[in-house]
């Protein structure tokens, strides 16, 4: 338990960014106690993460952060100097290696848990390689999260999700500009430019959920054409992800990526797969076969992963209950994987109120 008296981490995050999920189930499955680091919430919908304040620990404006004090100045009789890090592969290597019996802790606690990294060079290159995967534009995932609109009805379902969240967006920045400018705040041109830039990205997909509920046939023919140009952008990331979830199928031992070990990648891959099953129509409750052929389908017409994997074999890999141990029936890489992480602690306590 910390000390209440020690300064800690603060790790700065949304509950429901993809990228905060990350360090949220390394607290979880490293045995972080609730009292060893401050969550504090940068409400993204609201535009928190572009105030000066927060550029001040983030200049990227993104989630998470986590904010340490330095190893040396942990003590009540010195003043805590702290170190930002700004991207959750980071953080979460960084958490990793907090807890362990082979390096002392930067936050404020020594006890031992199971180490995350990768044991071999081998095994750190594919885990690497599939951070890499899912850290490509191909797979963005909040980039597929906008681009969720394939015809009339997916396009407002994503209005009616993402409008309000958009226009709250456009809107803080514009009040942060109009502020500066006024000199209510005071800001370098640096930071003026990135607000800028980040208001014309948000306005680009505007006009397209405000005419949401409009028929196609009802729209003018530029409002018609931008809608069209939509959907052509919406099929084209969908269908380049099949790239990216073949070679993830391809790089996964199975039923984790290093086999029966939990390792950082898997705890990216888990919040990235989350998203995608969410994003297809899944929910937390739809078994590895299900989930993934809901992404399959999701991509387009015409499309499965190779199914090489005993279905058997990998539930007494993770350690779950096997309902015909004699069965021959087989599943792909990415579904083994969901049928084992979606049953862990960490996994079920972050997505407690469901995808995300």
């Amino acid at each position: 338990m910390a000390s209440p008296d020690l300064p800690k981490a603060a790790l700065y995050y949304f509950p429901k960014s993809i990228w905060s999920t990350i360090p949220l189930l390394v607290l979880e499955e490293k045995g972080y106690a609730p009292d060893e680091i401050d969550l504090k919430v940068v409400d993204l919908h609201k535009g928190e993460q572009y105030t000066p304040s927060y550029l001040r620990l983030n200049p990227n404006g993104t989630v998470p952060t986590l904010v340490v004090p330095l190893h040396k100045t942990l003590s009540l009789e010195i003043e805590s100097r702290y170190k930002a890090i700004q991207d959750s592969k980071s953080i979460a290597e960084f958490l990793d290696k907090s807890r362990s019996t082979q390096s002392r802790t930067h936050t404020t606690s020594s006890a031992p848990s199971p180490s995350l990294s990768p044991a071999t060079i081998a095994f750190s290159a594919v885990s690497e390689k599939v951070i890499a995967l899912i850290r490509s534009d191909a797979a963005n995932p909040n980039a597929l999260t906008i681009l969720n609109g394939h015809d009339e009805e997916s396009l407002r379902v994503v209005t009616e999700a993402r409008l309000w969240v958009l226009t709250a967006r456009q809107q803080a920045l514009e009040r942060l500009l109009t502020d500066n400018e006024s000199a209510n705040i005071s800001v370098s041109e640096k930071t003026r430019r990135f607000w800028e830039t980040k208001k014309n990205s948000v306005a680009d997909y505007l006009p397209v959920l405000q005419d949401a509920e409009k028929p196609t046939d009802q729209l003018d023919g530029h409002a018609r054409q931008v809608r069209e140009n939509y959907w052509k952008d919406s099929k084209a990331a969908w269908f380049a992800l099949r790239q990216a979830l073949l070679q993830l199928n391809q790089e996964i031992i199975g039923p984790y990526v290093l086999g029966d070990q939990l390792s950082l990648a898997d705890l990216h891959l888990a919040a990235w797969l989350a998203r995608l099953v969410k994003l297809s129509g899944g929910t937390i409750s739809d078994d590895g076969n299900t989930a993934i052929e809901r992404i399959e389908a999701h991509t387009g017409p015409a499309f499965s992963l190779p199914k090489d994997l005993s279905v058997a074999e990998a539930r007494r890999r993770a350690g779950l209950p096997i309902p015909d141990a004699d069965s021959n029936e087989r599943q792909n890489r990415l579904a083994a994987f969901w049928d084992a992480v979606k049953e862990r602690p960490s996994f079920k306590k972050v997505y407690a109120e469901g995808l995300h």
